[in-house]
């Protein structure tokens, strides 16, 4: 999700110079509450003599260890957390970790083993501790000023680009801007499938865009991706074939009730959509209204409940709507798509 505020705004360089939220949350440990724990888990216990500190464990003990900790806080995904965090405490890939299963950890790679499961008890995701996250495929740099981008965020990505091969101009000369860019993962997703694309990534937060800057920079796309500090259109003149959005969409009463990995660890701006949560489409919807070429498309990701309110922003501000609102894996409405007309002014 995008971020908006103040209307100041700068240009950064070009060339060489971010719902589902996840819901695993911590919580105090099974037993402690009363609930036995898995007759497997207990075994393991005994096996492994579960404790804080993983000195003098091998590689696959220890990365069994923490699986087992953070069962124990109700982490659903704490088998995939504990081998991610382990080949990163220790700088190994998976093959890299079985074949040195029985090697022992040193005392450099315990601490930081250790610390890491800290966080991740604490409610830390694995992306913010790990400090990366794939999306479409490809691994971006994450930062404090920006959100981990979600997989139902490649629904944009995939419509998108839907869209363009239905007009047969995945190929072609196209502008596109990202508003709220926060990593840049939707321009640099959509820049890597369009050889011929040109993209501008906008955000309020210049540290958000350094973070956009680098990743384009490391993806090899940075030729391609511009990047401007402002309030999601302020900056822009018109003519983009595609204006894509995922910006904040959640109602504000509703923020203390998310997720610790949410609530806690990403950006509020990026969050707060306002009381009815809708205050960031009002804007980009009149706007790309304005901004966008004769035939040009707007998608921008939604909250489960809001597409139809979505849908009628786009309609008053004179956009067509090209089709229902496209669905995520979980079959939510997650993306809303609008059109300017290609006759414009009686042409």
């Amino acid at each position: 999700m995008g971020e908006g505020g103040s209307n100041t705004h700068s240009v950064f360089e070009t060339g060489e110079g971010a719902g589902r939220h996840e819901s695993l949350s911590p919580s105090p440990a099974r037993a402690a509450r009363g609930h036995p724990l898995p007759q497997g888990e207990r075994e393991g216990r005994k096996r492994l003599r579960v404790t804080d500190s993983f000195t003098g464990q091998t590689i696959e003990t220890a990365r069994r260890m923490l699986a087992i900790r953070l069962r124990a806080r109700d982490v659903e995904s704490a088998d995939l957390d504990a081998r991610l965090l382990t080949g990163a405490a220790l700088g190994l890939d998976l093959t890299g970790m079985m074949s040195a299963a029985k090697r022992l950890l040193t005392d450099d790679e315990s601490a930081r083993l250790a610390d890491f499961a800290r966080r991740r008890i604490a409610g830390e995701p694995v992306a913010r501790i790990l400090g990366v996250r794939e999306f479409w495929s490809l691994p971006l740099q994450l930062s404090a000023d920006t959100l981990v981008p979600r997989p139902d965020t490649e629904t944009i990505v995939e419509a998108a680009l839907e869209l363009l091969d239905n007009d047969r101009r995945r190929n072609g000369s196209l502008a596109i801007a990202d508003l709220g860019t926060g990593s840049g993962a939707i321009l640099l997703a959509l820049l890597s499938e369009l050889p011929g694309a040109f993209g501008v990534g906008t955000d309020i937060n210049a540290a958000a865009l350094r973070t956009a800057q680098l990743n384009a920079r490391q993806l090899g796309l940075a030729s391609r991706a511009g990047f401007v500090a402002c309030n999601y259109t302020d900056a822009l003149a018109g003519g983009w074939d595609l204006i894509v959005s995922n910006p904040p969409y959640i109602r504000s009463a509703d923020i203390a009730g998310l997720s610790i990995e949410v609530r806690d660890h990403d950006p509020r701006r990026a969050l707060d959509g306002g009381v009815d949560g809708l205050d960031a489409y009002r804007i980009i919807a009149p706007d790309a209204a304005r901004l966008l070429a004769p035939g040009g498309l707007l998608l921008v990701e939604v909250g489960h409940d809001q597409s139809g309110e979505v849908a009628r922003l786009m309609a008053d501000a004179g956009l067509t709507l090209p089709g229902s609102p496209r669905t995520d894996l979980a079959g939510i409405r997650r993306v809303v798509i609008g059109q300017k007309s290609i006759r414009q002014d009686g042409i």
